[in-house]
């Protein structure tokens, strides 16, 4: 999706709702807007309290390492910051409340970093993955031996992409997710995660048929 973070979801661009949603957090000091994108700078330029950043060509395009953009910015502000936050506008869904929560989450523990995670849906549980020899189909990590209601199955969760917490050790590591990593669980309805056209069309649904949870 070519300009995806400045396409315009209900009106709005999608970078503006992790702008929004990380000006709405309780918890962060220092908000900093990081892109190689001119028209997304102009949206930026917008909101007080944010600093536009500029990114450097050499870290920036699809394959760039979000650790190379941390770098920069911590470098370019020059603060003795104790944690670092990434907002990522594909999760236009995420609100402050998320984002302090995972933040607090950090603060009451002993770890190094935390995450917004969603419960696993069943029907992409692990244990339903198969491998095709053929038309057979093999067990990919284990044999489902008759698991099939989601009952049956351990509970899993995966990252939703929302909101990564860290400490600035990890980061000076080149760490994002620590060894000691803790987990915020985060709805289903609010852990949509922009990566095709068919992720933007169901959250345009969501959003126009409910609106956003922070309006509500």
């Amino acid at each position: 999706m070519p300009g995806k973070n400045k396409k315009l979801l209900a009106g709005k661009p999608l970078v503006s709702y992790a702008i929004e949603a990380a000006l709405a957090s309780k918890e962060i000091t220092h908000w900093v807007l990081s892109t190689d994108d001119e028209d997304i700078l102009k949206i930026g330029a917008a909101y007080e309290d944010l600093l536009c950043l500029k990114r450097p060509e050499e870290i920036s395009g699809d394959h760039a390492p979000a650790i190379s953009y941390m770098h920069h910015a911590i470098k370019v502000l020059d603060i003795g910051f104790d944690y670092t936050v990434i907002i990522q506008p594909t999760s236009p869904f995420t609100t402050g409340a998320d984002i302090d929560n995972t933040i607090r989450l950090l603060y009451d523990s002993e770890a190094d970093s935390s995450v917004s995670v969603m419960k696993l849906d069943h029907a992409i549980h692990p244990v339903k993955m198969k491998t095709m020899n053929g038309m057979k189909l093999n067990p990919f990590l284990e044999k489902e031996d008759g698991r099939m209601a989601a009952h049956e199955l351990p509970e899993l969760y995966v990252r939703n992409c929302s909101v990564y917490v860290s400490s600035i050790e990890n980061i000076r590591q080149g760490k994002i997710i620590g060894d000691h990593c803790l987990g915020l669980v985060m709805p289903r309805e609010r852990s949509i995660d922009i990566n095709d056209p068919i992720d933007f069309e169901f959250a345009n649904f969501i959003i126009n048929k409910y609106g956003k949870q922070d309006e509500r």
